[in-house]
């Protein structure tokens, strides 16, 4: 348990901050799911999903939840797959 006043106020605000980093982690994740789950169905909204989920994406990096180098990987792999179905359905 912490003794110092500026420890304690450490913890608090570390709690805070988790819980901001979690909720963001959490819109990204939901994000590249619905769009998965569009792209399996194969309904048009796909493209939107897919410009939402790589903002989403943006946004976490931007708040420092995300590393610049993971989202990079994240978005590819979604632009990526998309391509991929894209031209099957083509």
């Amino acid at each position: 348990m912490a003794h110092t006043k500026s420890a304690k106020k450490r913890i608090k605000q570390i709690k805070k901050r988790t819980e901001r980093n979690k909720a963001i982690k959490s819109r990204v994740k939901t994000a590249i799911k619905k769009f998965r789950i569009a792209l399996e169905k194969g309904e048009p909204s796909a493209a939107e999903l897919l410009r939402q989920a790589l903002r989403t994406i943006d946004k976490a990096v931007t708040k420092g939840v995300l590393h610049p180098n993971t989202a990079a990987r994240k978005k590819s792999r979604l632009q990526r797959l998309f391509n991929k179905t894209a031209s099957l359905s083509a």
